[in-house]
């Protein structure tokens, strides 16, 4: 910095202000201290600032699963929220979604250069007793239910599926069928607990729920079983990629999609348009949410907001060419 300043002939305050964008100087004199650095090739230490200011301009986020669709999205849009707002990102994986690996998580976030962290995590592997976060530490939790404990960025999770069940049913299907997620993730529970209430609300009785693991393989397999059901008319996967195992499954039973099966995804990946047929499917909005989960975070480190809360961000119902009226008779 010293050096700058006897190239540029002003003095080393001047050239703090102007490294770390402080008002106060002119702009000849910015010019001037920007060519130095330049022609210095000076960068400054972002170690050294973060002993003076007591902050490391990065957020850590902790997430279970590189592999869901979801969570890579989160994840992207959380990163360039936070590239944004000047802040980098520390990813912490971990490994196996147990209480041990997580509370490790958690432990090493003291030993880290992080201001705060965004939790991409399952809501039961939070309420440990023995998980405790570094003193001053502030998390939002991204797609869970956290409770009164944290701070909580959602998807409308429930509001999507009963938008594509109430979808179904308006095109006249008796009932809808269900092909959900893993049974300890949060957003398959409550994508299922919508579908059985919005059935119950129509007075109808729910067909018995099919799980799969997210995967396209898993929906194939759950399709074949579906195939078979005579009077499956309409089925509801919890994500787009299962429902594309199944569109792969009934296609090989010779049930054509949606002459005799109507489906619905939930996500709208970038592919689900070129699905064959196009799926219709529920539009999560993964910007959205990792944008309200940087902004939150930020919020609480600058106590801006004090408190817990959960965010709800809406989804939409894409309708596409997967769903049509039932088979006449059926």
């Amino acid at each position: 910095m010293g050096d700058v300043a006897r190239l540029a002939g002003v003095s080393a305050q001047t050239v703090s202000r102007v490294s770390n964008g402080f008002p106060g100087v002119t702009e000849e004199t910015r010019r001037q201290v920007l060519a130095a650095m330049r022609e210095l090739d000076y960068r400054p230490n972002s170690a050294a600032r973060a002993l003076r200011r007591g902050e490391f301009r990065t957020l850590g986020v902790i997430t279970f699963s590189l592999s869901t669709l979801g969570n890579i999205r989160t994840l992207d849009a959380i990163a360039t929220s936070a590239a944004r707002e000047g802040y980098a990102v520390t990813l912490l994986p971990v490994a196996v979604p147990t209480q041990d690996e997580v509370h490790g998580a958690f432990s090493r976030l003291g030993e880290l250069a992080v201001d705060g962290v965004i939790v991409i995590m399952e809501v039961h592997l939070l309420d440990a007793a023995t998980v405790s976060l570094p003193p001053g530490m502030q998390v939002v939790v991204a797609d869970s239910d956290a409770g009164d404990r944290y701070t909580v960025v959602d998807t409308d999770q429930a509001g999507g599926a009963r938008d594509a069940v109430r979808h179904l049913l308006g095109l006249g299907h008796r009932t809808v069928w269900h092909l959900g997620g893993p049974e300890e993730s949060f957003a398959a529970q409550r994508r299922a607990n919508a579908w059985r209430a919005t059935l119950d609300e129509a007075g109808l009785l729910a067909p018995p729920l099919v799980r799969g693991d997210w995967s396209a393989e898993s929906g194939y397999r759950a399709g074949l079983r579906l195939a078979e059901q005579p009077d499956c008319t309409a089925v509801f996967a919890a994500n787009d990629q299962m429902a594309l195992g199944l569109l792969r499954a009934l296609d090989e039973r010779g049930r054509k999609v949606p002459d005799d099966v109507s489906v619905v995804g939930f996500d709208d990946i970038p592919e689900s348009a070129s699905f064959l047929p196009p799926l219709t499917t529920v539009h999560q909005d993964f910007a959205e949410v990792g944008r309200l989960c940087v902004e939150g975070v930020l919020s609480k480190m600058r106590q801006d907001v004090a408190g817990y809360g959960t965010t709800l961000v809406p989804t939409r119902l894409v309708r596409r060419r997967s769903t049509a009226p039932p088979p006449a008779g059926r």
